[in-house]
């Protein structure tokens, strides 16, 4: 069971994204995370997006996928996120929580992400609000500072270090 626990908090960055503003965010094989972060990203709206406590936007490639699996044409960077990562149980990722991202990155979970208009393509019907979490908890992506700076690439190894959220029995 130990072993399983581990496991669920284990992955790896499945991609990086950026863009010069708006949606999608395109993949690239590396980046350097400042305290703002991702160098070269940029949002269209900085009032609800960006600055220290949204440096980045983090989501799960398992919940892309059932997503999809559920008839939606999300895909990877299509909602906005800088960092799609796999392997880690997502029901254990939510304000508090810490991942250690490659090397030398440490990300802090400040916030849960709420959907805009933006993201509607990605969504049958534009229903966005199919990832918010106040109407479908587990889904949202979330927002993270930086706790510490550095390089990460698509591949490396993800931790969560600290969860608030208690692992499902």
């Amino acid at each position: 069971m130990h072993e399983s626990l581990d496991s669920d908090r284990m992955g790896a960055v499945a991609s990086i994204n950026l863009s010069t503003g708006g949606v999608p965010k395109k993949p690239v094989t590396g980046a350097t995370v400042s305290l703002l972060g991702l160098t070269g990203d940029a949002q269209e709206d900085t009032k609800h997006h960006g600055g220290p406590e949204r440096a980045l936007c983090v989501y799960s490639l398992e919940r892309i996928r059932a997503l999809q699996n559920e008839g939606h044409p999300i895909d990877v960077g299509t909602a906005g996120e800088n960092l799609t990562i796999e392997g880690i149980d997502w029901d254990l990722v939510g304000p508090g929580s810490r991942l250690r991202v490659g090397g030398e990155v440490v990300l802090e979970v400040a916030s849960f992400t709420n959907p805009c208009k933006t993201i509607k393509a990605s969504f049958i019907d534009g229903k966005f609000a199919r990832i918010a979490d106040k109407l479908h908890p587990g889904w949202s992506r979330v927002y993270a500072r930086v706790l510490s700076e550095g390089q990460i690439h698509s591949g490396d190894p993800v931790e969560l270090i600290f969860s608030p959220a208690k692992s499902p029995a």
